[in-house]
């Protein structure tokens, strides 16, 4: 879906980190992950699966990924409703993440 992000930070080697954002730019693609045989690649791709552009990192490299997926709101809902409609209510024994 349009929105559907993926973030990615990987170690440079030199002491530092660089972050990469693949973003679905048109309606209709997804941005899909997969890691095999020592890599990550992170692409996006059309509703027909062509893959648009994609990106390719050592996996040992690799010290994040975060998938960040569409937001389901229509344009009557509120980004707030949005973000909670999916997600079940914390037991009260349970602690929270303070975040």
């Amino acid at each position: 879906m349009r929105g559907d992000r993926v973030e990615i930070v990987v170690d440079t080697g030199e002491g530092g980190v660089r972050q990469f954002d693949v973003v679905a730019t048109k309606a209709g693609r997804r941005v899909e992950v997969t890691v095999a045989r020592g890599t990550v690649e992170v692409t996006e791709v059309t509703r027909s699966g062509q893959p648009v552009r994609s990106a390719r990192f050592m996996a040992s490299r690799v010290i994040a990924l975060v998938e960040h997926p569409a937001s389901d709101a229509g344009p009557d809902n509120d980004a707030a409703t949005a973000a909670s409609a999916g997600r079940r209510k914390a037991k009260p024994d349970q602690p929270g993440l303070g975040l």
